[in-house]
């Protein structure tokens, strides 16, 4: 699942971590975990997390001893919205295979 278009013009480090929040959106993600899914630096993943949480666009809980990170409602594709076909995807249309 990806995140809805106007989001999607934020820094690579920041799109990343909303993209693996999205696929997560009822039990979020850990740093840890985030961590595993963003191709990204500790002080990287740090400085995203903390500009999203600026903007209201992810919400960090405690959960026992540790935090959970979770993407806002806003952020999640709106039912009707299609992902953009992908190049090869839109070959095989075009040709018809």
């Amino acid at each position: 699942m990806h995140v809805k278009p106007e989001y999607r013009d934020r820094a690579e480090t920041e799109v990343a971590v909303l993209e693996a929040l999205v696929d997560r959106p009822s039990e979020g993600m850990t740093l840890f975990e985030l961590r595993s899914h963003v191709d990204a630096s500790i002080d990287e993943l740090e400085d995203a997390l903390g500009a999203l949480k600026d903007d209201g666009l992810i919400d960090a809980e405690e959960d026992g001893n540790r935090t959970v990170f979770r993407a806002d409602d806003r952020v999640f594709p709106d039912g009707d919205e299609q992902d953009e076909p992908s190049l090869l995807e839109e070959l095989r249309r075009r040709i018809g295979l």
